[in-house]
């Protein structure tokens, strides 16, 4: 929690304050003003708004595909199930920096760079931690609600949308939160792929507060302090649910 408190009284002082020495727990002036600078000093409000959409583009992508693959390996019975869920969970052992080149020289031949489709459309094609999550969650479920709709007709996609989708609720909230959390918090994706100043992400343009030889921590902090509210909003709103989903996911392999 030091750090945390330091970041938000740090954002609430004037810069003489800031390395004072003995260090001060509260400002003894509070700069409400530091808070609009920052949407002066930097387009933080476009910085703000890139990262939103990459961050919900991906959070829609994870959930569609993570819950569609997961219900596939649970719920339905195909040749190389089994064989090819071995291989997606030994994706997971891959290191990101492994495929950090492989990833780059795709993106460059289909003309991608500078573009915010690196840091989304993968997310449309699974990630093995999520498909596992989901994969898990799913066997919870009783298998007779599938017979029953089957006998009524219903195909495997019907089930899937109408009978086991619904149920996942706390394992999509889990899932939901560990994607945005993630993606509103990166820096690397960002950092390789983008190169217009208009289409930074916040992890990115935090850095506009930094000089080559001074840096203005009253705003760097005022403004880490409103990137970092999001997400914090986002976990104490479904906090019930994602719970339930860390727990529900290990009751059954």
């Amino acid at each position: 929690m030091v750090p945390l408190w330091w970041m938000v009284t740090t954002s609430l002082k004037h810069p003489s304050e800031v390395f004072a020495f003995p260090p001060t727990l509260w400002p003894k002036n509070v700069q409400w003003r530091n808070y609009p600078d920052i949407f002066e000093k930097a387009p933080f409000l476009t910085y703000f708004r890139n990262t939103a959409f990459v961050s919900l583009m991906d959070l829609v992508g994870t959930l569609i595909s993570s819950s569609m693959v997961g219900f596939a390996f649970a719920r339905l019975r195909w040749r190389g199930r089994d064989l090819l869920f071995i291989i997606t969970l030994a994706t997971m052992m891959l290191p990101n920096a492994v495929t950090i080149i492989p990833r780059y020289l795709i993106f460059k031949e289909l003309r991608w760079l500078d573009t915010f489709y690196p840091l989304w459309v993968p997310s449309f094609f699974g990630f093995g931690f999520f498909v596992f999550l989901m994969r898990q969650f799913y066997t919870t479920i009783s298998y007779d609600l599938d017979d029953a709709a089957r006998i009524d007709g219903c195909s495997p996609w019907g089930i899937w949308w109408r009978i086991a989708l619904p149920l996942t609720k706390p394992a999509l909230t889990a899932c939901g939160i560990f994607t945005f959390n993630a993606t509103w918090n990166d820096f690397l994706g960002p950092l390789i792929y983008l190169s217009s100043q208009h289409k930074l992400t916040l992890a990115l343009g935090l850095m506009a507060f930094r000089g080559p030889h001074v840096t203005d921590f009253h705003y760097l902090m005022a403004a880490s302090t409103v990137a970092m509210l999001p997400v914090i909003i986002l976990f104490f709103l479904a906090q019930k649910y994602f719970i339930q989903g860390i727990v529900f996911t290990g009751v059954k392999g």
